[in-house]
């Protein structure tokens, strides 16, 4: 069975192989974050073709073309939590006195 949200899925084999390539932290940090972005982007692409295809009439039928609507949102919505979290942390590290 295939998983629906697959696509923005980040594996721990990508985080160090992310680790690897980079010698500090920090570069892996947004290595990880620009991959998945791309991941992101890569659905919303998917999604807007499919739905071309669909209004087009060449034969896309309407589940496949929600489903993929559906998982570029969420991947979407996900990714920003993502970023609020990051946003919070980095004010609260900006209250803190040294």
């Amino acid at each position: 069975m295939n998983n629906a949200i697959a696509g923005i899925r980040i594996l721990p084999a990508e985080i160090d192989s992310a680790r690897k390539r980079t010698t500090s932290g920090e570069g892996a940090f947004v290595e990880t974050l620009q991959h998945a972005m791309d991941q992101i982007q890569d659905a919303q692409g998917t999604a807007a073709d499919e739905v071309a295809e669909l209004m087009n009439g060449n034969g896309m039928d309407v589940h496949s073309a929600m489903i993929a609507v559906e998982k570029a949102d969420l991947s979407f919505q996900l990714m920003m939590q993502v970023r609020n979290k990051i946003v919070a942390a980095y004010q609260e590290v900006s209250r803190l006195q040294f």
